[in-house]
């Protein structure tokens, strides 16, 4: 398995996860949206990082590593996303666990859903940008 085959499976995990996404909006899960919006941008950002060649760390955002190897990557709304991954990061264990003054299904409303919507069709439409273009010269395999 090499680098491009991981972040081809990344792509399809996210792409999957954006179906449920619909589900979910559907059924007013707003929370369970925000949650699975924010993996997408995670898979998204770990993709691209392994067809750049570079071995993402084991954390939820890797904004700032987008951020480093920016020059490495096609234009884009890079900085968008990378706002964005830091922000659902932050959203990740509220969207899912809650807390005593916080109860997640109570919280999140269809236009917090629908934003969390819009930065996962981001990461995967800079994901796929991305794997559809050559690699940079003397990326790793």
């Amino acid at each position: 398995m090499t680098f491009q085959d991981l972040a081809k499976s990344y792509l399809e995990k996210a792409r999957a996860r954006r179906q449920a996404l619909a589900v979910l909006f559907d059924a007013r899960d707003f929370s369970d949206v925000v949650r699975e919006a924010q993996a997408i941008v995670e898979l998204a950002g770990k993709g691209i990082l392994r067809h750049l060649g570079v071995e993402p760390p084991k954390v939820h955002d890797v904004g700032p590593l987008l951020r480093q190897y920016a020059d490495r990557l096609p234009p884009g709304a890079w900085e968008r996303l990378i706002e964005e991954s830091r922000r659902l990061r932050r959203e990740r264990e509220l969207a899912f666990s809650g807390d005593l003054d916080f109860i997640p299904t109570d919280e999140y409303t269809r236009d917090d859903a629908r934003r969390a919507i819009d930065a996962a069709d981001l990461a995967l439409g800079l994901m796929e940008k991305v794997l559809q273009a050559p690699r940079a010269t003397g990326s790793p395999p």
